[in-house]
């Protein structure tokens, strides 16, 4: 499997680790978007991130959705992802271009500016699980790393890094997650704290062709590391013809009425993933038929 998530513990289980490498994600994001080098940078965390913490999901039709809405000039950025590692999602504004930061690099927080970071969890519950958090840097790791220390009350690293060629094509991707439990140590803790001070570029490890389970041998250095399992991780979007026909049918028999009187096809975008599908007047016709 080209991109994948590895899941681990450390000290005797004080520690638990995700990492994940995923640059065919990001660059599937890239194609289907047509995002700018700084939209991909900041899309491609966030689908990264989302891959980890979709798997950390017990049920198998639990869903995760995390959200960007800011007010910087990508506006907001939206990714959803199930347990068994599939991820999609899009930015507001997938065109943005910026000059580079102070430190020559792609100027994520810029492009995305202040704002607020929610999480979904679809549980099968009544309703959703909902935390919400303002962003801190726009970084995107440091502000999950913020929101699971305020309002999951869990003390993690989040280390997240998508590093672009100069065509503009996905290099590389990948990132990683690291928490603590709450029995866990004063020794370990401290321990962890320098382990990952010293990590000052995913993409630099990632470049060298690590893999995700040498990068939490990096990041867990001097700790004992049990890896668990692995889990395949990709770009995907369930969305087809008769799904959206279904979406469409729920809209009721005025709005589709309202379609056939216009006596032309319509067309149907779907925001994760960018493919459009057609309905001639006829076929609206037989929903129309359909709909209660």
């Amino acid at each position: 499997m080209s991109d994948y998530i590895v899941r681990a513990s450390a000290a005797d289980n004080q520690i638990r680790a995700f990492a994940c490498r995923s640059g065919e994600i990001v660059e599937a994001a890239r194609q289907a978007h047509n995002t700018s080098p700084v939209v991909t940078a900041a899309l491609g965390r966030l689908l990264t991130a989302g891959s980890m913490m979709g798997v950390m999901l017990k049920g198998e039709k639990d869903l995760l959705t995390l959200q960007i809405r800011s007010k910087g000039p990508i506006q907001g950025i939206t990714v959803t992802a199930d347990s068994q590692g599939n991820v999609k999602g899009y930015a507001n504004v997938p065109d943005v271009i910026l000059p580079a930061n102070s430190r020559g690099k792609l100027d994520v927080a810029g492009a995305v500016g202040p704002g607020f970071l929610s999480v979904i969890k679809d549980m099968g519950m009544k309703e959703p699980y909902v935390g919400q958090t303002a962003l801190q840097t726009g970084e995107i790791a440091e502000d999950l790393t913020y929101y699971f220390a305020s309002s999951e009350q869990v003390p993690s690293s989040v280390g997240l890094g998508v590093l672009m060629e100069k065509s503009n094509v996905v290099k590389c991707a990948g990132g990683f997650i690291v928490q603590l439990m709450p029995f866990a140590e004063e020794a370990v803790i401290s321990r962890l704290e320098e382990d990952v001070r010293r990590i000052t570029s995913v993409t630099d490890i990632l470049a060298k062709g690590k893999t995700p389970e040498e990068l939490l041998q990096i990041v867990l250095d001097g700790f004992d590391i049990e890896f668990l399992d692995t889990c395949e991780t990709k770009f995907f979007c369930s969305c087809n013809k008769s799904r959206v026909e279904k979406a469409l049918i729920s809209i009721g028999k005025n709005d589709l009425k309202e379609m056939i009187e216009e006596g032309k096809p319509i067309e149907v975008n779907c925001q994760f993933c960018n493919r459009s599908y057609t309905y001639s007047v006829d076929e609206l016709k037989e929903m129309y038929r359909r709909a209660t």
